[in-house]
């Protein structure tokens, strides 16, 4: 299954492997050569289904734990000074993805959405120190009844040129939902309060709508 942000783009690439096969065919006599290029535009266009692929998720639901939004790698767990929303210390996950994870983002708690905020920007690598406030990026804040606010930010690297946020203020989100989806590699942040129970630890690969970042400090 391809996500629907995909769709437009799997078919024009489709069309762009037809029109590369036949004009390799007709102007190119090597035979060699052909079967290198067939290589070279087949794979490109494999990258590029692998990208959009949307698999089915049977998430755990559990108000007392907070999900990974999306596939990839823990590449911080630390405590900073939130500006945005909360104006006070969090701790901060952020998780890392590459080109071939899947880059559809979850919720990683369900409750009201109080805040869906989209900010113009950079596009740094997405690991960079200053790519959380300075690259283009939305901020999703969700109000649950284990945590109180959680925020999650999509976050654009250097390959992301969309970041498409489905998060409305004022709507009640499912735990593990498709919160947006980001194209061409990037990152997402989770804030959490400072006494939550971290369940991940840094380079650890997670899956989104499955893996556990953290637990209510009370279970």
């Amino acid at each position: 299954m391809f996500h629907k942000e995909g769709h437009k783009i799997i078919v024009i690439t489709f069309i762009f492997v037809v029109i590369c096969f036949l004009a390799i065919n007709r102007f190119v006599s090597m035979e060699w050569l052909q079967y290198l290029l067939y290589t070279i535009v087949f794979t490109l266009f494999i990258l590029i289904l692998q990208f959009f692929r949307n698999p089915k998720r049977n998430s755990f639901l559990n108000s007392n734990d907070v999900l990974s939004p999306v596939d990839g790698k823990v590449v911080v767990i630390e405590e900073v000074f939130e500006k945005e929303f909360f104006n006070d210390k969090r701790i901060q996950i952020s998780v890392f993805m590459s080109p071939l994870n899947v880059h559809v983002t979850r919720y990683p708690v369900g409750g009201k959405v109080v805040l869906s905020k989209y900010h113009p920007g950079k596009y740094l690598v997405a690991w960079h120190p200053k790519a959380s406030e300075e690259n283009e990026r939305t901020t999703v804040v969700v109000k649950n009844q284990s945590f109180g606010n959680v925020l999650h930010r999509q976050i654009a690297g250097a390959l992301a040129k969309r970041i498409v946020n489905y998060a409305s203020e004022g709507n009640q989100v499912a735990q593990a939902g498709e919160s947006g989806f980001i194209k061409f590699g990037s990152r997402v942040d989770v804030f959490l309060p400072l006494d939550a129970d971290i369940k991940v630890h840094l380079n650890q690969k997670v899956t989104g709508g499955i893996t556990v970042l953290a637990s209510a400090h009370d279970q």
